[in-house]
């Protein structure tokens, strides 16, 4: 009643007559003076925080300087007040409503000292559930509208750092809650307030309410806290370092159920492979990958194998959703050095009709081939495929992105493509094909209906083969050497069973089929063909069946990215190896990539651009003697037209699948779906590598088609030869570092095998003999230096004389001149007369 009554007599005045609200909020307002009595100050705070949403101009104005004065005094003295003050100030700072300019200047009046923030986190240490919960949404309010200011006035609390600490510990959820909230925003892009709270312990706390709310399996608050940790981690090396002392990081592998301690040979469990997933549990899982991801990534991290194993694990052998195993592949560091072809993982595959709630444990396989048959088929081999959904395409081109990262070295490049040509003295053409060479060899049948799986089969097949030879002459060489089967006898559907692995595990693996009998006739019929050659027939089909008649619109687009693929492998292989122009020549290859620029639509330049391109890598390279020479190609250039061929090549730059991909998005959406569809498809035309190889060397090819055929070639840089000579000296150099260190280790293993007393024995006798070569070698050092001196003296004393003979020579000719002057010339011989004369003539 007393509060009541107080209230109103501050609202009616002492006469009692009505008043506007500005009246109102005047004499309110005066009544938060320091001298009026705590019970007044507390009635009109109250008063004020009734009319502060309906009166927020008002009383910011009038009443906004003495609130924050209660702010300053009363709060902490009395919770009640404390509460009101903060809820106030809280309403008129607030921009979530129509107000934001008027909240935003509130908040600059509130933060035009640092006072007000410094009470703020002196008002956190207080244990009052209102006023410490009110004050975090006053700090989250003011941070969230300036930021960089609250910030730099935390950095000078004294209080600040111990306060936000003991709010995440607060036991009320409510407020705990609150405390993650003004954390993520009081730590974003300040790594000194990062490091700050990290070293009092914000990791711990964090990890503890993670734990607390069931990690992974959490709701919305584990969500949070991981965000807060990733806020504290990323872009901040020093907590990087200070986080992977503290004992913490295995705890993001327990998270997921990934055993921290997991030895390198033993499978990962199935209670990891297999969990049930929502989309709650999806997003905690995301924001702990992310984390994982960022120790991957950064420098000097000892336990990074084992982070890394868990995303391969995660991504290739496991039931986890589709996003999810993409960003784990996205995540694997761009300098992979990790063994996958050492690491033996098990896949699983959904049983069909039990909606994922059963699985089948397949064959165990290398995780390459694993990753690799991710790639050419996609997700469960394939299962899905038939949906062209944007997710599933995505996490392909992840495959293809670990895999280009993979075999950055030569030596793994060189490897991998050796197992296609095998041994020496085998036939490459009786090797069974690996499901990569397999899958770029299939041939579709131009007589039905192309299918886009096997389409995306073939052009991930070429993006992946693309990356073993890109900027590689010694591939280049080898990959020449390839004679696959025939691809009749080879190719088969990715959805009839995909790789050799994939073969459920509780099961034996099917028998291979009887291969048909043939005579020794049929053998010696046809030489092989190189796969350069099957990849032209292929090219030379596809035109053939996109120019049908009876095709539809979508069956044309299916076989142009069909070309696309081949075209956009053809130019990667061929530039700068004349020798793979050469085979493509004999193949056919001029004749395929003419008649489709002769056939140019007006509105689709997309494949003859690619003609163009690949027609000059021809014209460039083509240095081997053949049939077909530049001489040859240039009259077909010149009947082109240089110009035209020019135009349409640029044209490229315009085609939206082309200019749409970048180093992050390679999937588009395919037409017709756009992102609002409840399953988004996409399509795949190319990659960053050949966008990134196309516009590099545009302008090589642009001059190029422009020279003489008899002028060198234009193209910039070492020549194939040369880079071939480059890879050569760099495999000699490689072998004898290898052959060094082979030596040394077989030294150290003979110095460890022999005994203690013949190694000093060997030892002594040693220094004796080096002892006696250094005196040797100081007696020859102080005689060389003794000699050199000998002879600069014999030098300088050869010159005096040389220099004493001059001035003789120059005094005796004065005299006997003068002698002469004088008619003493009797005494002056013919001779000596004669030598000065010719002396004279000589000078």
């Amino acid at each position: 009643m007393e509060f009541l009554s107080q209230t109103y007599v501050a609202l009616r005045g002492p006469t009692g007559a009505l008043q506007t609200a500005s009246d109102t909020i005047g004499r309110l307002s005066d009544r938060l003076q320091p001298a009026t009595l705590l019970a007044d100050r507390r009635a009109a705070v109250f008063a004020l925080k009734g009319l502060s949403r309906d009166c927020k101009q008002d009383i910011g104005n009038l009443a906004l300087p003495g609130l924050i004065q209660v702010l300053y005094n009363d709060a902490e003295v009395d919770p009640d007040i404390g509460k009101a003050v903060l809820e106030t100030l809280n309403i008129l700072c607030d921009v979530e409503d129509n107000q934001k300019e008027l909240g935003f200047r509130h908040t600059d009046m509130v933060l035009v000292t640092e006072q007000p923030v410094h009470s703020l986190f002196a008002l956190l240490g207080e244990n009052n559930f209102y006023t410490r919960y009110g004050s975090l949404q006053l700090l989250s309010t003011l941070l969230h509208n300036r930021r960089q200011v609250v910030q730099s006035y935390f950095l000078t609390a004294s209080t600040g750092p111990a306060s936000v600490i003991s709010s995440l510990e607060d036991k009320r959820e409510i407020v705990r809650n609150e405390a993650i909230s003004m954390v993520q925003l009081l730590v974003s892009q300040s790594a000194d307030i990062q490091k700050v709270l990290a070293f009092e312990g914000a990791f711990e706390k964090l990890f503890n309410i993670i734990r607390g709310e069931g990690g992974v399996e959490g709701g919305a608050v584990a969500h949070e806290a991981l965000l807060c940790v990733d806020g504290l981690l990323r872009f901040n090396s020093s907590n990087q370092s200070y986080f992977r002392e503290t004992g913490l990081p295995p705890l993001l592998l327990s998270l997921l159920l990934f055993p921290p301690n997991l030895p390198p040979d033993a499978s990962a469990p199935q209670e990891f492979a297999l969990q049930f997933w929502d989309e709650q549990k999806l997003k905690n899982a995301k924001s702990v990958i992310a984390i994982i991801g960022l120790l991957v990534g950064s420098k000097g991290y000892g336990d990074s194998p084992l982070f890394t194993r868990c995303l391969i694990e995660l991504s290739l052998a496991s039931n986890a959703p589709t996003t999810l195993k993409t960003q784990a592949l996205h995540l694997l560091p761009a300098n992979l050095n990790f063994p996958l072809p050492g690491l033996i993982i098990t896949p699983y595959m959904p049983v069909p009709e039990t909606n994922g709630e059963e699985w089948d444990r397949l064959e165990a396989a290398s995780a390459l081939d694993v990753l690799v048959e991710l790639g050419l088929n996609g997700e469960y081999n394939g299962v899905d495929s038939a949906r062209r959904s944007m997710t599933g395409l995505e996490l392909r081109t992840a495959a293809v992105g670990v895999f280009e990262n993979f075999v950055r070295k030569e030596e793994t490049k060189y490897a991998i493509v050796s197992a296609m040509v095998g041994s020496e003295g085998n036939d490459p053409s009786k090797l069974p094909p690996t499901p990569l060479l397999q899958a770029l060899t299939m041939s579709p049948e131009s007589s039905t209906p192309i299918d886009h799986v096997l389409v995306s089969s073939i052009h991930f097949s070429s993006l992946l083969f693309s990356h073993l030879l890109r900027s590689s002459p010694r591939c280049k060489a080898l990959a020449q050497s390839i004679k696959p089967q025939s691809p009749q006898t080879s190719a088969h559907h990715p959805s009839d069973g995909g790789g050799h692995f994939f073969v459920p595990a509780d099961g034996p693996a099917p028998a291979p089929a009887p291969e048909p009998a043939t005579g020794a006739e049929e053998d010696d019929e046809d030489d092989p063909q190189t796969l350069i050659q099957i990849l032209a027939e292929n090219l030379s089909l596809a035109f053939l069946s996109k120019s049908r008649t009876d095709t539809s619109d979508m069956e044309s687009r299916e076989w142009e990215r069909l070309i696309v693929c081949y075209l956009a492998l053809l130019s990667q292989w061929l530039w700068e190896d004349p020798a793979a122009v050469r085979d493509f020549l004999n193949s056919g290859g001029l004749g395929i990539l003419v008649e489709p620029i002769n056939q140019v639509s007006e509105t689709d330049f997309l494949i003859s651009s690619l003609c163009v391109f690949l027609l000059g890598i021809l014209y460039e390279y083509n240095r081997e003697p053949g049939e077909i020479t530049r001489a040859t190609i240039n009259p077909i250039l010149n009947r082109l037209g240089v110009d035209t061929l020019l135009g349409r090549m640029s044209r490229l730059r315009e085609d939206d699948r082309f200019k749409n991909v970048s180093p992050e998005t390679l999937v588009q959406h395919y037409p017709g779906s756009g992102p609002q569809t409840i399953v988004p498809e996409g399509e795949v035309w190319f990659d960053w590598a050949f966008v990134d190889f196309w516009k590099s060397n545009y302008y090589t090819i642009q001059r190029g088609l422009s020279t003489d055929p008899n002028q060198l070639a234009s193209a910039s840089g070492p020549s194939a030869e040369t880079a071939m000579l480059i890879a050569s000296l760099q495999d000699t150099l490689r072998s004898q570092s290898q052959e060094i260190e082979d030596l040394r280790k077989q030294l150290h293993q003979q110095q460890q095998q022999q005994k203690p007393v013949a190694n000093e024995d060997e030892i002594s006798a040693l220094k004796s003999q080096v002892s006696s070569l250094k005196l040797a070698l100081q007696a020859s050092d102080e005689k060389q230096k003794e000699m050199e001196r000998e002879r600069k003296e014999a030098e300088k004393e050869q010159e005096d004389l040389l220099v004493l003979l001059d001035e003789v020579t120059a005094k005796r000719k004065r005299d006997k001149g003068k002698m002469r002057e004088a008619g003493l010339g009797a005494e002056v011989s013919e001779d000596e007369v004669d030598e000065e004369d010719g002396e004279d003539g000589d000078d």
